[in-house]
């Protein structure tokens, strides 16, 4: 830079820049750049204040962490600050980190490194008092956070109270327990397809889904989302004295919070480095997503003479992996309308090969994010894949536009139906007004009779739209009214595939109360909400007549949900399509009464069960569908409240937790025998 002057003005301009993105990323869990981009311009200011001390501010981002909370929480004070990390880019600078902890330390011996998969979540403290989970709160700005109390004790994966076996160190009187909350992403999937069928913006990917789900004022929202957390640290510890950071890992895992099972003691750099590799090498098969691996010095003796800078500790790094974007060009912009009436934009891309993958399309979300980030037709374009998420247009490239570029307009004509297109107040999307809407239509059906709804066989896309187009079904029951003479008339159509059709819409006509709930897509009702619905009133003429009080009264079950269901209950449109299915012979089955279920087979009615293990005779899934028909309540965490801990292969701590309590235990020979025979 030629002056003073144009070095200062850059300064300026990164600091704005970083409070930006830092308040996109921190504060509206909605990052604009990726973190790539955004590492590559903190290094610049970094390199800039540290060459001119003079331009150095206490109020620079490089002297802070993150961004302020919102108001809409109360605010989370962080005992101990929670700093960010150092990142190091590539194995010179990994080299560079262990040579500065070796001078700073004066030591020539071989350094100890935990290491640890950098989760790409949401960054959570828990103070636990007297080993009692009391409050939680998220980073915030690494002195102040928002408080998620209610939404934290919704993820099964974190206790309310430690757990304190025998050979373990005692449970600190105060413990401040850093961890990453984190979404899987099968249930990263899962939840954008649900979003997707009730006609809902879909998250860009599983960090944004994690964080916009923990951030959720109505925590039993929170709740359907199937959060995870791995812990990695304390901040305070009032009680045992640990000496190594493996020695506090181990402590966690023993007090019965989650630790990453990938964590690694690595015995010098050489072995630090070798995790690294085999670690990335594992990327593309983990269950959740991974930018990293975290380093941090093993012995706390020399994290306390290494001590931290103000914004991070001196004896932590995080070696990131390679991002996954590329560059390709925006081709035209598409719109699809969801079954709720919402027109989500989808770019179309120019097919280019992103983490093994080609990307044809790529989400814009809704007109908001198209104008944010002044994303035109035309633009080159950097997408965003990690593992198996939606692709994402991150951003346009702006220095390669050459006038020919032009601004999306998002129709006000619907273009499945040229219904009105509107945009309500307080919402992000814009929607058609048309109910008879074909495109809303076939959404309702598709979900009407996908495999958690009710699961009709051999009912796909194509046929759905066939029977849409030619005015067969408008309605879910106009499906039941359906014979082998019509179906015949659709191309592709011959007898034994017809009768096929038919048996299988034949065999849904008695569903699950649970599965039926959920095929009605009642908007915040997902498929487990819908299962706690079925448990809870264990009819659906009961639900139906529910009121407000008794919704709000079910554990899970918040204000906005219990609205939900009364609004879809109440609106004359959804009584009229329900009272068709009831018509046309559809009987959603009641779930065993306190009465019936004394019939001979009761072992099961009203027992708390948690299932721990893989078992060989069914999956998961399946065990607990078929203790909930038997009047059981399946949890995923031991407590004084379970009554029975079924056992399979390989049982993970639930089972010494189930034993140090006296929880009954049960294996997988006997769990079947106390099944219900109705219920198998």
């Amino acid at each position: 830079m030629s002056s003073r002057e144009d070095i200062r003005q850059r300064v300026e301009e990164l600091r704005e820049l970083i409070r930006y993105h830092n308040y996109r990323y921190y504060a509206l869990d909605d990052p604009e750049i990726s973190d790539a981009e955004y590492d590559e311009l903190f290094r610049e200011l970094q390199a800039l204040e540290a060459a001119h001390p003079e331009l150095a501010s206490s109020d620079s981002p490089t002297a802070r962490v993150g961004f302020p909370p919102l108001e809409a929480f109360d605010v989370f004070e962080h005992p101990v600050p929670m700093l960010s990390l150092e990142n190091a880019m590539n194995e010179e600078e990994m080299v560079e980190f262990h040579q500065r902890v070796q001078k700073m330390l004066g030591v020539v011996e071989t350094i100890d490194y935990t290491a640890e998969p950098k989760m790409d979540g949401l960054a959570v403290e828990l103070l636990y008092e007297n080993g009692h989970l009391s409050r939680a709160g998220t980073r915030g700005d690494g002195y102040r956070g928002e408080d998620v109390t209610p939404n934290v004790k919704t993820i099964r994966a974190i206790p309310w109270t430690l757990f304190a076996p025998s050979d373990a160190p005692p449970i600190p009187s105060i413990l401040t327990v850093r961890c990453e909350v984190f979404m899987n992403r099968k249930d990263f999937q899962d939840l954008n397809r649900q979003r997707e069928a009730q006609g809902e913006p879909l998250f860009a990917n599983p960090r944004n889904a994690a964080a916009g789900s923990l951030r959720q004022l109505d925590s039993s929202i929170t709740a359907q989302r199937r959060l995870k957390a791995y812990c990695y640290g304390v901040g305070l510890l009032e009680g045992p004295r640990l000496e190594t950071q493996w020695d506090l890992l181990n402590a966690l895992k023993r007090w019965g919070l989650p630790v990453n099972p990938l964590s690694r003691l690595c015995h010098g750099l050489q072995a630090a480095l070798n995790y690294y590799r085999e670690l990335e090498a594992r990327r593309p098969e983990l269950p959740y997503e991974v930018d990293g691996v975290v380093y941090k010095v093993n012995r706390l003796d020399w994290q306390h003479v290494l001590g931290e800078k103000t914004r991070s500790p001196r004896w932590a790094v995080a070696y990131k992996f390679p991002a996954h974007v590329a560059e390709t060009q925006l081709v035209d912009i598409a719109v699809q309308v969801g079954r709720t009436g919402v027109l989500t934009p989808v770019a179309h891309l120019e097919p280019v090969s992103l983490a093994g993958v080609v990307i044809r399309r790529a989400t814009l979300h809704n007109m908001d994010e198209i104008q944010r980030k002044d994303i035109r037709i035309g633009d080159h374009v950097i997408v965003r894949r990690a593992g198996d998420v939606i692709p994402e247009v991150v951003r346009p490239v702006v220095e390669k536009r050459n006038g020919s570029e032009r601004p999306f307009v998002m129709p006000n004509r619907c273009p499945a139906c040229h219904g009105v297109v509107v945009r309500l107040n307080g919402e992000a999307v814009h929607r058609c007004m048309n109910r008879s809407c074909p495109a809303q239509i076939e959404g309702a059906l598709r979900h009407f009779a996908s495999r958690e709804a009710m699961n009709i066989e051999g009912l796909g896309k194509q046929i759905i739209h066939l029977l849409v187009e030619r005015g067969m079904v408008h309605y879910p029951a106009d499906l039941y009214r359906l014979t082998e003479a019509d179906l015949l008339t659709l191309p592709g159509f011959a007898e034994k595939s017809a009768a096929n059709l038919i048996r299988a819409i034949e065999k849904t006509r008695e569903p699950d109360l649970s599965s039926f709930l959920y095929a009605l897509g009642i908007p915040l009702v997902g498929s487990h909400l819908a299962a706690v619905l079925a448990d809870r009133f264990k009819s659906f003429e009961a639900l139906r007549t529910a009121s407000y009080e008794d919704l709000v009264a079910v554990e899970g079950v918040g204000n906005k949900v219990a609205e939900s269901l009364c609004r879809y209950f109440e609106n004359e449109e959804n009584e009229k399509a329900i009272r068709s299915l009831l018509e046309v012979g559809v009987r959603p089955k009641a779930l065993m009464s306190e009465t019936t279920s004394r019939n001979g087979h009761d072992f099961w009615h009203g027992k708390t069960v948690v299932l721990t293990g893989t078992l060989k005779s069914m999956t998961r899934d399946e065990a607990t569908e078929r203790l909930r028909r038997a009047g059981a309540r399946v949890s995923g965490s031991v407590s004084g409240k379970t009554d029975v801990v079924i056992v399979g292969e390989n049982p993970g701590s639930k089972l010494q937790k189930a034993k140090a309590l006296g929880v009954a235990v049960m294996d997988e020979e006997a769990f079947l025998k106390h099944l219900d025979p109705a219920a198998r």
